[in-house]
C-alpha cells in the first residue's frame, strides 16, 4: 500500500506506547476528570509531551521504536479549544514516517488524535529534531535537542505504590498515573517554560485512526 496513493485521513494508523506530559498546574491537572471542562489551576494550560512508540504504523510505514515530543499553549478551558501546537519528530525516520506522524500529531490523520484538527486553532509547526524517551527506574525522560528537557516521576500513594486514576473517558487513555515534574524546561516558539515541580502525567496510549477507536 503506497502512501503516496491515499487521501490524507484515509491511511489507517496504531501507536501503542507511553505518553508523558507536564503542564503548568500546581496540583494534579483538572482536565483529566472534568474532560477540559474545568479551567487549569492557572486559568490557562502550558504543556509538553512526549511519545514513546513500541509498535506503531502509518499505513505500510512501520513507526515502531521512534519518539516524538510536542508542546502546546491553551489559553483557557482546554475544550473550548484556539490551542497552539508543535511537534518534534525523531529525526532518524524515514520521510514516509515523519509525514505520518506529522498527520497523527496535527489530528489531519483523524481517528484518536482527531480532536486535534478540532481543538487546535494554530499549528505552529512540525521539525525534525533528536528526540529522547527513556526510563530509568519510574523516572521517564524526554530530552528534545535544547528545546524540552524533562523528567517525570509517579506520586506515590498508600504503601508507595503509584496513584492512578482508572476508568476515565479521558482522550490519552482511561488510565491516568498522577505524577509529578523533577524537571520541566522548554524553549522552543519564543516560549520560555520552567514547570519543575509541577502536574504530570502517565499513560500507557493505544491509539488508532482513521476511524474512532
Amino acid at each position: 500500500m503506497a502512501l503516496d496513493d491515499q487521501k490524507l485521513g484515509t491511511v489507517p494508523w496504531t501507536i501503542k506506547g507511553e505518553l508523558i506530559l507536564n503542564c503548568n498546574c500546581t496540583v494534579f491537572c483538572p482536565c483529566v476528570v472534568s474532560l477540559g471542562k474545568h479551567p487549569p489551576t492557572e486559568g490557562y494550560c502550558q504543556a509538553w509531551l512526549g511519545i514513546r512508540i513500541d509498535e506503531g504504523n502509518y499505513g505500510d510505514e512501520d513507526l515502531s521504536g521512534t519518539a516524538v515530543g510536542m508542546l502546546m499553549d491553551i489559553p483557557g478551558n482546554m475544550g473550548r479549544g484556539n490551542w497552539k501546537a508543535a511537534a518534534y519528530i525523531d529525526d532518524q525516520v524515514s520521510e514516509a514516517a515523519y509525514d505520518g506522524l506529522v498527520a497523527i500529531l496535527s489530528g489531519a490523520a483523524r481517528g484518536t488524535t482527531g480532536l486535534f484538527s478540532m481543538l487546535v486553532g494554530e499549528f505552529l509547526g512540525a521539525e525534525r529534531a533528536p528526540v529522547s524517551f527513556t526510563t530509568e527506574g519510574n523516572a521517564r525522560r524526554l530530552m528534545v535537542g535544547k528545546k524540552i528537557q524533562g523528567e517525570v516521576v509517579p506520586v506515590a500513594g498508600k504503601d508507595g505504590k503509584e496513584m492512578v486514576i482508572t476508568n476515565t473517558e479521558y482522550w490519552m487513555g482511561e488510565n491516568i498515573t498522577v505524577a509529578t515534574a523533577n524537571k520541566g524546561k522548554v524553549r522552543a516558539y519564543g516560549r520560555v517554560w520552567d514547570f519543575d515541580g509541577r502536574s504530570a502525567e502517565i499513560c500507557q496510549i493505544d491509539w488508532g485512526g482513521p476511524a474512532p477507536k
